[in-house]
């Protein structure tokens, strides 16, 4: 053992300096500010529980998880399209089948976003605090409308033609046809492939976060103890 005040001797192994305590959250600076603002906000255990209610295997909620799967086939096959550019598309086979799983993974996305959205509306997905979960899906709906429209446009085939014309005309007639031309092809594509899909997908991501913090809703009438007693105090 060592004596303090003395060098240990040759028989007195010397121990090693203890470590540093863990920081405290929020006391090192902006970081440790934003880690802890993380941590009371995000806790991991919301992010990825364990345990769900038994509720959460509605058919309600499996279209929405089919949503952001059909999503994530446009992301995949549109940055394909995106790279070789709009010749390979109209010019090679392999070109037009990615056109077209691109084309039908979106009616796959619109199909079951709407399915997942009117099933929330007639759930009142909104009650218990779940307003903000319910409006950003609202507004991914809003902007994949958009996205759509100038995806449409960026085809340059005939129907694209008539669809940008028309459009044109009803933009205008809103007088947003100075900010918003559906007849520049550069304008409609660059919004397309870059800050629309972005938008989309930030915009889900913060959704399934909702989700994950606020949990499901329970049924419509269900009550404290019905939950208890089926089983579904489960963490969420």
């Amino acid at each position: 053992m060592t004596v303090a005040g003395r060098p240990p001797t040759s028989s007195e192994p010397e121990l090693p300096a203890p470590l540093p305590s863990a920081p405290v959250a929020g006391s090192g600076g902006w970081t440790g500010a934003a880690a802890g603002w993380l941590q009371r906000r995000l806790p991991i255990t919301k992010l990825l529980p364990t345990r769900q209610p038994y509720y959460i295997g509605s058919w309600v909620y499996v279209f929405g998880v089919v949503t952001i799967a059909a999503l994530a086939w446009v992301v995949i096959s549109g940055v394909v399209l995106a790279f070789f550019g709009p010749q390979w598309w109209h010019v090679s086979a392999t070109g037009r089948f990615v056109n077209s799983l691109h084309f039908w993974s979106i009616q796959l996305f619109f199909i079951f976003m709407v399915l997942h959205l009117w099933g929330q509306f007639w759930a009142a997905g909104w009650r218990d605090g779940r307003a903000p979960t319910w409006m950003i899906g609202a507004v991914i709906f809003l902007v994949s409308i958009v996205t759509a429209f100038t995806g449409y446009i960026a085809q340059q085939n005939l129907d694209a033609q008539w669809i940008a014309v028309n459009g044109k005309d009803a933009i205008n007639a809103t007088g947003a046809g100075a900010f918003f031309n559906p007849l520049n092809f550069g304008q409609m594509y660059g919004l397309h492939v870059m800050l629309l899909p972005i938008a989309v997908t930030l915009l889900v991501i913060l959704h399934v976060i909702q989700v994950r913090l606020r949990g499901v809703v329970a049924p419509i009438g269900a009550t404290d103890a019905d939950l208890v007693e089926s089983g579904t105090a489960a963490s969420t």
